[in-house]
């Protein structure tokens, strides 16, 4: 009887809600019906796209050349690109200034999703808050349209909501078909409920205890930094003067006005300085936006609360190659994703106030919160380990509220447009999916604050840097033109779209049957060193460039990342001509960047050598006994060469720099060998799940699994043949 209340409950609630949804979104789209039009009329009219891609050089010499720009934006993140690129389309003189790398802030470290927003819908509906309501609506419009302009580097996402309460299946059921009814012709594809039987066919890692059943919907995931670089390259297509390691040191302003009229800046990686003018400023900084604000203001109050949010990456087999899961409300009422990216795992993301920073570091405290909660949904079968963890990050949202506040959580992603008394036009707010709207908004508020001679937006439709001529199939013509892998091939079509064939020209012949061309910077991952060259076209000035935002490494494997690191800087030294320092230099800085904010030291914290020994006695004489079979002098050590020795007598043959890495990972004091408390130590650590692809105890059991083995006997094998 209580079940029926609460699903008729639910069921009068969700009608009305539905009637209400269904004349706001018929209401919305008839508002916006005839501004669509225009600003896909007005997208004819856009300048002429550049079949050449200017150099960094090139574009450092038009912010010099000391004419006056009408529109310069401070920051290289989506939001700040996606300004740039609405400016430079409109006919304004555009020119865009990042610190940093392009996408090297928050826009990298995103959950990967393109989203509408389902619990702020939760909020507009249960509140009457026809806010909350407009910002979904926009969300799901924007979504389609970033779905559309970058085909190969975002797809539609199945996720599944698992449900574990039958009152919840109605309950779900309603929000998400609101959702589906909020996206109107725009929805991805129809929302659908599943068995509890085909939820565990689709999801085998679900908990199956007490599971009803699950709904899933769809929403979009993308490459969000390739994302990032795309919207940077095509504005730099459409004339922006883009320059990525330029930091703004101060605004200038009139001298009689006071109004803002431009900024000195320092090219970063040589130490020059310059002013640039420009009619109107726009700072699109994100987290760091209020840092900008009291260039122009000291007095001005803060309007962005920080708020940190942490990710973690799993291998791929903790998740369906093709099928993400929501958690609707985690154990302190956040929302948790467990998604497929890059044939691996990304599971966030954490929520809570943290400091403005430009190298945030993911806490211990924060990944194993994730990892409890990912143990809550995946079935006992399922061990979720701690070493398992491959790499992790945090990321800053710049939130959009009162500076009092403390509760993060509540607080909308909104975007909000101000502009100061000096002229100084600030976009804060808002969150990746939004990115075009929000740049819509701040050139319209730059447009009519400066009096600038253009017309509406022209970025509605507008593909960008990849896209033109990509097709589905594209990676087939990789593969029969240059003899590429057909991962590889797949992955730079994913990565670069009609790009690839560039990328392709310059790989390097193997010399092997196949694949001809394309060598790998690691086996286990589709990079090819022809990439490193051709990030270098795409302004790529450091190795963390490299690895981080031009391919993801960093974000997959951090240890993997740091294989390749040498071979890239050496890469990179012939490209740039860095002298032997220089690349020293860069290979430390990406290493500490490795080490500190994508979770490489959390990862070896797990091993050191002051880790204890949990072992029972049984495990610790089995363990021993491993040990000496390796150790034949009883020395109490293991060296490369007692490892060589036994690796001989079984027929494995491994390179003696191979052999190294792997002692190295397990020699905790760093004194060229390994010692029987460093080999406990490790088999403790590999046993309560801290620590997990331990080379050197795969190889050391495989080693005493084939030495036991003894040949049969013929009269013992019956003869057969």
């Amino acid at each position: 009887m209580a079940f029926q209340k609460a699903v008729k409950g639910t069921a009068l609630i969700g009608g009305g809600a539905i009637a209400t949804v269904f004349g706001l979104s018929h209401f919305s789209q008839y508002r916006n019906k005839h501004g669509a039009l225009v600003q896909v009329q007005a997208a004819e009219g856009a300048p002429a796209r550049k079949d050449h891609l200017p150099t960094r050089e090139q574009q450092l010499l038009a912010l010099q050349s000391g004419e006056e720009f009408d529109v310069l934006v401070i920051g290289g993140g989506a939001t700040g690109c996606g300004c740039a690129l609405d400016a430079a389309t409109r006919g304004l003189k555009t020119a865009l200034l990042e610190r940093d790398d392009f996408s090297s802030g928050t826009s990298s470290r995103s959950t990967k999703l393109i989203h509408g927003g389902v619990r702020y819908l939760q909020k507009a509906i249960m509140k009457l808050d026809f806010e909350q309501y407009r910002m979904v609506k926009e969300a799901l419009e924007e979504r389609a349209h970033l779905l559309q302009s970058a085909p190969h580097l975002s797809a539609p996402l199945p996720i599944m909501l698992p449900i574990y309460k039958w009152w919840q299946l109605p309950y779900y059921w309603i929000g998400i078909k609101l959702y589906d009814l909020v996206a109107g012709s725009q929805c991805l594809k129809s929302s659908y409920v599943l068995t509890k039987a085909r939820a565990l066919e689709l999801f085998p890692m679900l908990r199956r205890d007490k599971l009803v059943g699950a709904i899933v919907y769809y929403d979009g995931q993308h490459n969000d930094a390739r994302m990032n670089l795309a919207i940077a390259l095509t504005a730099a297509r459409y004339g922006a003067a883009t320059a990525n390691y330029t930091e703004v040191l101060r605004l200038l302003k009139g001298p009689e006005s006071g109004r803002v009229c431009g900024v000195r800046c320092r090219d970063v990686l040589t130490g020059k300085e310059f002013d640039v003018r420009a009619k109107c400023v726009i700072n699109a900084t994100g987290p760091f936006t209020d840092s900008v604000r009291k260039m122009d203001d000291q007095e001005v109050p803060n309007i962005c609360q920080p708020s940190a949010g942490v990710h973690i990456v799993m291998p791929g087999y903790y998740s369906p190659d093709n099928m993400g899961l929501l958690d609707p409300a985690t154990s302190d009422g956040r929302v948790i994703f467990f998604l497929p990216w890059e044939k691996m795992t990304i599971a966030g993301t954490t929520d809570s106030p943290t400091d403005v920073t430009s190298h945030p570091i993911p806490t211990e405290e924060d990944i194993n919160f994730i990892l409890s909660e990912v143990r809550d949904y995946l079935g006992p079968e399922v061990e979720v380990r701690r070493g398992d963890v491959l790499a992790a990050w945090s990321g800053i949202r710049p939130l959009v509220t009162n500076p009092d506040s403390k509760d993060t959580q509540s607080l909308s992603r909104n975007h909000v447009v101000t502009i100061s008394d000096s002229g100084l036009v600030t976009i804060a707010g808002g969150k990746w999916t939004t990115y075009r709207a929000m740049a819509r908004d701040t050139i319209d508020a730059a447009v009519r604050e400066h009096k600038l001679q253009a017309g509406s937006c022209r970025t509605m439709g507008l593909q960008l840097e990849g896209a033109q001529d990509w097709s589905p199939t594209l990676y087939i013509r990789l593969v029969q033109d240059y003899g590429l892998e057909s991962e590889v091939a797949q992955h730079l079509a994913s990565t670069y779209g009609d790009k690839a064939f560039e990328v392709a020209k310059i790989a390097q012949v193997t010399g092997k049957r196949w694949p001809i061309v394309g060598k790998r910077l690691v086996s286990e991952f589709p990079y090819i060193e022809a990439e490193v060259v051709y990030g270098v076209r795409e302004y790529a000035r450091t190795a963390v460039d490299i690895i981080s935002r031009r391919t993801r490494l960093a974000f997959l494997n951090v240890q993997a990342a740091e294989e390749a690191l040498p071979r890239i800087v050496d890469i990179m030294g012939k490209e740039l001509s860095w002298c032997e320092q220089k690349k020293k230099e860069e290979l430390e800085t990406a290493k500490t960047f490795l080490y500190y904010e994508m979770g490489y030291k959390v990862k070896t914290d797990q091993l050191t050598d002051q880790s204890e020994i949990s072992l029972v006695p049984s495990d610790i004489e089995r363990y021993k006994k491993r040990f000496r079979m390796f150790d034949k002098d009883k020395k109490g050590f293991i060296t490369i060469l007692d490892v060589q020795r036994v690796l001989q007598s079984i027929s494995v043959q491994m390179d003696e720099n191979t052999l190294h890495e792997i002692l190295n990972e397990v020699d905790l004091n760093k004194n060229g060998q390994v010692e029987l408390n460093e080999f406990l130590q490790l088999m403790s650590a590999i046993q309560k799940g801290r620590v997990s692809g331990s080379r050197l105890a795969v190889l050391m059991k495989r080693a005493e699994e084939n030495l036991r083995r003894q040949a049969i006997p013929v009269d013992r094998s019956g003869g057969g043949l």
